[in-house]
């Protein structure tokens, strides 16, 4: 027996899964050596420098996403995005006024915190589906703006999986996923926030890398209070994340 499968059908199934992880609700049942199971592979994700090097570049994403979604709230035109394998990242934007490119400017580095707490809380609300169905829409939304092969490569890989889980995987797997990579968000945030502290301190080589510095030249505030503005949302981040798993675990 021959099965025809006619992309619309495809495409119409994998709608289908989107808008049923809207309307999925349920708090998982997550027994305490699962959750601790699963902060465990967070930190790996985030901390080894082996499986840093490719998490990160997914942090590295989610920064520069920051930046586009900031820039496009104060009605700034986004160019396009590149992602390096270095973890670099830029945002070429445009438009009028010095608070746009400030405010885009800003949400790089607390947006991988901001965005892993969002998914950590969508768990214990039970709204996981709805957690991953917008992110596999944000995610093929984000391929419009890549300019460069390896951050097409990040977001093909990224989109790829969040289509995959939406389409095929279960109620509990989808909790467990975005469970273990809201954490690993945070925790990446916060290994970032302190890389781009050393370059203030040890690598002033690097500054003209830094959010922190370009901020501090285009606003005349200075580097320090970017950093701790910047310490500010990532630390209530993680803080709030621990208190939702936490509550989990009790």
């Amino acid at each position: 027996m021959n099965i025809e499968l006619r992309p619309a059908d495809l495409a119409n199934d994998w709608w289908q899964a989107v808008l049923r992880g809207f309307t999925t609700q349920g708090v998982p049942t997550l027994a305490t050596p699962v959750v601790l199971g699963i902060i465990a592979a967070a930190v790996v994700l985030s901390i080894p420098r082996a499986t840093w090097r490719w998490f990160g570049l997914y942090v590295t994403f989610v920064h520069e996403l920051g930046h586009a979604f900031a820039a496009l709230m104060t009605g700034r035109f986004v160019h396009g995005l590149r992602i390096g394998l270095d973890h670099s990242g830029q945002l070429l934007s445009s438009g009028r006024g010095k608070f746009g490119a400030a405010w885009s400017g800003f949400w790089g580095y607390p947006s991988p915190a901001v965005v892993g707490v969002a998914l950590i809380w969508s768990v214990s609300a039970g709204r996981s589906g709805a957690a991953m169905s917008i992110g596999a829409l944000v995610l093929l939304i984000a391929l419009i703006f890549l300019r460069n092969f390896t951050g097409i490569f990040v977001a093909l890989v990224s989109a790829a999986t969040a289509q995959l889980l939406v389409m095929f995987a279960s109620d509990s797997t989808v909790s467990h996923v975005v469970l273990g990579l809201g954490i690993a968000l945070v925790v990446g945030a916060v290994r970032d926030w302190f890389k781009v502290a050393a370059v203030h301190v040890r690598r002033r080589d690097r500054l003209a890398s830094s959010d922190a510095y370009i901020l501090a030249r285009s606003t005349g505030v200075p580097s320090l209070l970017w950093l701790v503005a910047f310490a500010v949302v990532i630390g209530a981040s993680a803080l709030f994340s621990i208190r939702v798993v936490w509550g989990m675990l009790a």
